[in-house]
């Protein structure tokens, strides 16, 4: 049916719904790319529903499993939000899921608060009449459409109210009954129906998304000789120090490049232009005679080693990702065999990588424009040897200066058949950079995080994180063989602490590079960032046993930190973050809470690694399932004490003795728990 308005236009009368639906979340791009979640995760959809006059719109989310199997979920009013509707799901596969929110009139919502409201202005039987008749009419219809058992209810329901020998409230109660409520929520009579658009969340495995990572040099793990010269590591000796690893609670083991290093232009170290001839370059600029992306450097073993360092990390319960580097030495093969795989200059030579002020002499960077066809089908050979191996996690060197599109359809072609595939982006880059590389595919994200070390910067960068939550996974590296923030160099071991538990527990992915835990901050030279003696060029062996045993090292504390991410649910979960107000501007106060258990975490941290800092903290009481004013029990995860807390609580964290209360507080009551799912997302307005 058409009609033509008086500009003369002729339009579908159809061609906007019956309701309004907007602002559905998550949605990215304009629904062009999927969301993100994974198995296990709390995914919040809300939408903005409304409709004209007065009668009552409701709505339901309608899910599809990457299997085709139905669920239709009933989505409840917001309380933070007017016209606002929500509901989370759950996914529990792997794969591609849909759904979509549709806007109904409500016609048993609209009977319930009209007879209510004449019930209580003291209306009379006859002037309820029709309300009456239309009541008999909407249960028979609601009745006809529901099971056995419940069909009974409302047909009951029905009869009641056409019995006029009943006083008029008898009447009407049974209607107005939480029993019924409850068979109406779940079998709703439903009107005038509008579909929403259809939305993809992309689910991949939980490790995506909840993960403790840390990175070690292979070639580093070969100890000194009786001279105490360090030796150059085996596969062997990395498998040894990997129970080091697992035992500080670690899910994720991650390598720099292990492939054969180049010999042309190789740095040497702490970066000089004149390597000796022991120095044992940047494992960055890879490939030499002996290989390139798909060789092993000769001194570490060959594929059958490396096998058995895998079967061993997994026996442990350990994944191992590798460095995944496009980039090539001057010595690579490609260069010789595949000149057109780069930049070549007018003098006939090969560009090398620069970011002004920085040269890496000793790398080319690809050019993806020349030769995409062979580039493109070189690099896929090349990641799917390893994935083949059983590698099912990489993290990729400075992906934001590589073509999006080139990713994009590398890591749809990998998980096409190795769905189980992650990929982190180390990129630390602008923002918009960071999260299109996210959308078009990257399961996780590195992030500015190192750098934000004020009370304000970390709870807007925060916020940022709940903002991009559907799209972006950050995974937050205390420091990295790159990356040694001034707050490292300078603030003594309690900055090491207090960097740890910021990052263990605003995030459920998080990062350590080794060396970490012995406080390693020494700098090559003023404001640098980069480590004197820096591993980059380096072997550095470490004798982390003996730190141990001197108490010089912060072991024992990153494997409590692990401990509490997998024994408190809230410590996984990234959107449910809510910051409490510290009077002190070097006290942070913030709360997790975990939708499907209850589990709830407050977190009180001193951000001064120098001072004792004290102060009052105020509860927001309601966001963590309380009443204003109530006391609770909360339990120091830390010391191991139990204190009574309350609104308004006095803390003094000393960082000599101790940085953080890490608090594990009542469970919240399950009636509680959706909303305050959505009551940390509810005042963001970032469009991914």
């Amino acid at each position: 049916m058409t009609m033509t308005g008086r500009s003369g236009h002729t339009g579908s009368i159809t061609s906007f719904g019956r309701f309004g639906i907007d602002d559905v979340r998550p949605q990215v791009s304009g629904r062009t790319l999927p969301s993100k979640a994974v198995v296990g995760e709390v995914v919040p959809v809300s939408a903005l529903v409304w409709r004209e006059g007065h009668d009552a719109v409701a709505a339901t989310l309608e899910l599809t499993s990457p299997s085709g199997k139905q669920y239709s979920i009933l989505m409840q009013q917001e309380v933070y939000r007017p016209d606002y509707v929500h509901a989370v799901f759950v996914p529990d596969v792997q794969g591609m899921w849909r759904f979509r929110v549709d806007a109904w009139s409500d016609p048993m919502s609209t009977w319930r608060n009209a007879v209510s409201k004449k019930l209580a202005a003291g209306q009379s039987t006859a002037e309820l009449s029709n309300d009456i008749a239309h009541g008999i009419d909407l249960f028979t219809r609601a009745a006809a459409q529901s099971p056995d058992g419940d069909r009974e209810v409302l047909e009951a329901v029905a009869t009641t109210l056409a019995d006029d020998t009943l006083p008029l409230a008898t009447r009407i109660e049974e209607g107005l009954s939480a029993e019924v409520r409850e068979i109406l929520d779940e079998f709703p009579l439903r009107e005038q129906v509008t579909r929403g658009p259809i939305c993809d969340v992309h689910v991949e495995r939980r490790a995506a998304l909840v993960n403790s990572w840390y990175e070690l040099f292979p070639r580093s793990t070969g100890g000194v000789d009786a001279e105490g010269k360090p030796v150059h590591g085996t596969w062997e000796t990395t498998s040894a120090a990997l129970d080091r690893v697992a035992a500080m609670g670690f899910d994720t083991v991650y390598f720099p490049p292990i492939h054969p290093i180049g010999e042309v232009n190789r740095k040497g170290r702490n970066n000089t232009l004149t390597p000796e001839e022991s120095d044992v370059g940047s494992p960055w600029a890879v490939g030499s005679a002996d290989g390139g992306h798909d060789a092993f450097h000769p001194e570490l073993g060959g594929e059958s080693e490396f096998l058995a360092m895998l079967d061993h990390a997994r026996e442990l319960g350990l994944e191992v990702a590798l460095d995944f580097a496009l980039q090539a030495a001057p010595d690579h093969p490609w260069a010789s065999e595949h000149p057109e795989f780069f930049t070549v200059l007018a003098d006939g030579t090969i560009a090398y990588a620069e970011n002004p002020p920085k040269k890496y002499q000793d790398i080319y960077p690809i050019n993806f424009d020349n030769d995409p066809e062979g580039v493109y089908a070189e690099i896929y050979r090349v990641i799917m040897y390893w994935v083949e191996l059983g590698v099912t996690t990489f993290r990729v060197d400075n992906p934001h200066t590589k073509p999006v599109n080139f990713w994009h359809w590398l890591i749809a072609e990998v998980r096409e058949t190795h769905p189980e595939v992650i990929f982190l982006a180390e990129a630390f880059t602008r923002p918009p950079r960071m999260f299109g590389l996210s959308k078009i595919g990257f399961s996780q994200s590195y992030t500015h995080f190192t750098w934000k070390t004020s009370k304000a910067e970390l709870e807007d960068f925060a916020q940022m994180l709940i903002d991009v939550a559907d799209v972006s996974r950050p995974n937050l590296f205390v420091n990295t063989p790159d990356i040694l923030h001034e707050s490292l160099q300078t603030g003594g071991q309690a900055a090491f602490a207090i960097r740890a538990t910021l990052a263990a527990t605003l995030s459920p992915l998080w990062g350590v590079y080794s060396g970490f835990e012995l406080y390693e901050h020494e700098p090559v030279t003023a404001g640098s960032e980069e480590y004197l003696n820096s591993e980059k060029y380096e072997l550095r062996p470490r004798d982390f046993a003996a730190a141990l045993a001197r108490g010089e090292s912060l072991e024992p504390y990153l494997t409590l930190l692990n401990r509490l991410r997998r024994d408190n649910p809230a410590l996984q979960q990234l959107r449910q973050l809510h910051f409490h107000k510290a009077y002190n501007d070097q006290i942070m106060a913030y709360s997790k809470v975990d939708a499907i258990s209850g589990n709830a975490i407050l977190v009180v941290v001193n951000l001064d690694p120098f001072a004792t800092q004290e102060g009052m903290v105020h509860i927001d009481a309601e966001a963590i399932g309380l009443a204003p004013g109530e006391s609770f029990e909360v339990d120091d995860l830390v010391s191991g004490e139990r204190y009574t807390w309350s609104t308004d609580n006095f803390v003094r964290l000393t960082p000599q003795a101790n940085v953080a209360h890490i608090f594990r507080l009542p469970d919240v009551e399950a009636s509680k728990r959706e909303q305050l799912a959505f009551r940390s997302i509810s005042d963001h307005d970032y469009r991914p």
